[in-house]
């Protein structure tokens, strides 16, 4: 049996590896893994079979992975302060003349906020594109507009499964503002002035391997993991794998620290077909596909997955959004000790994950803050 935490990790580092260029990223792999697998669900044969494969290690089902994102979709109500904020919707959208297998309709409802919405496709592709951004922008708090770009959405689109995620919480232990001040950041385009935040606390603190690992605890259930290589953040990542990951996200233990961050902001926006084919994933993209447990008709397989991701962290807490969309067409037919200085003034990654699952809601790289 898998550990469904450790393949999920899994996934996270092989599509970072693949999505991520030389500078600055950041992707949601809860929001590709909600996408990906309903999409599973959606298929039988080869196509599920090689999303199996990357979502769950090769396991004859996604179910564990589907109980541990359905799980990461509720945070904690506990402590004081600013609520914190998570949400997340689940969409199949169809056409008016879709065939939509109603058993698949058990399988979505199983998913946080499970729906089907219909929508023009063929009749009005402009109009079932618009409808799509504006769903997703009212669950992303506008923070992602425009998800499909003007032409993603074409005359042969038949259905798109569609997830969307928004999270807001506040640190356990915010920075104090009138801490904040421009320090030097040593990225590889040369040292940047950048605001930087500074904090003295009792945090998830590791040194092992080659690398500082920081937790910062925020509401809800919330953590974020700063990973920072002691040297070039390139070199240190080419070295890494998914086991030495799940070793370093494992290894944090309460000490006082003295950590000074840069605030971070960071979009981005990828077309994920040529990833995921890298990653073993290729059938689903194919005339070979079978996606008969979603809908009678022969003719369906995936032209494109779209992703966006936002996160902002400052002062306060952090922000995030994300959203997937699986474009789906038819054929024409601690001991105490001496504070630690962790000075974060190089490039370095940064996870932020839901602490009781280890489900990672944003996997980013920060280059150029």
């Amino acid at each position: 049996m898998g550990n469904p935490e450790l393949d999920h990790l899994r996934f996270c580092f092989a599509l970072h590896r693949a999505v991520a260029g030389a500078g600055d990223s950041c992707f949601s792999p809860y929001s590709v893994a909600s996408a990906l697998g309903l999409t599973s669900q959606a298929a039988r044969g080869a196509a599920s079979e090689e999303l199996a494969a990357l979502l769950a290690g090769g396991a004859a089902d996604v179910a564990k992975q589907a109980e541990l994102l359905r799980t990461a979709a509720t945070l904690d109500e506990g402590g004081r302060g600013e609520a914190p904020v998570l949400e997340v919707a689940n969409t199949l959208w169809t056409g008016d003349h879709f065939a939509l297998n109603q058993d698949f309709l058990g399988d979505l409802a199983a998913w946080p906020n499970g729906r089907v919405r219909t929508t023009p496709f063929q009749e009005n592709p402009e109009a079932a594109r618009q409808a799509i951004n504006s769903d997703v922008a009212e669950t992303t708090h506008d923070l992602i507009p425009e998800l499909l770009a003007p032409g993603t959405v074409r005359p042969d689109t038949v259905a798109s499964l569609v997830n969307a995620v928004y999270l807001k919480v506040a640190w356990r232990h915010r920075f104090p503002e009138e801490r904040t001040e421009d320090a030097d950041f040593r990225s590889p385009s040369g040292v940047r002035c950048v605001p930087t935040m500074h904090l003295s606390e009792s945090l998830g603190y590791a040194a092992r391997d080659g690398w500082q690992v920081v937790e910062l605890p925020a509401a809800g259930g919330v953590t974020a993991t700063v990973l920072l290589p002691d040297g070039d953040l390139a070199a240190a990542e080419s070295t890494m794998d998914d086991n030495a990951l799940a070793a370093l996200v494992r290894a944090p233990r309460k000490r006082q620290v003295r950590l000074a961050l840069p605030k971070v902001k960071l979009r981005q926006r990828a077309a994920l077909k040529p990833a995921l084919a890298g990653l073993g994933v290729r059938t689903m993209f194919t005339p070979r596909a079978d996606f008969t447990p979603l809908s009678p008709d022969p003719r369906l397989y995936v032209g494109e997955v779209l992703h966006e991701a936002v996160l902002r962290l400052d002062e306060q807490g952090l922000e995030g959004a994300a959203a997937t969309a699986v474009m789906m067409r038819a054929l024409a037919m601690i001991t105490p000790a001496d504070p630690v200085d962790v000075v974060v003034d190089r490039p370095f990654l940064l996870l932020v994950r839901h602490a009781a699952t280890g489900v990672v809601y944003f996997f980013a790289r920060v280059v150029e803050p």
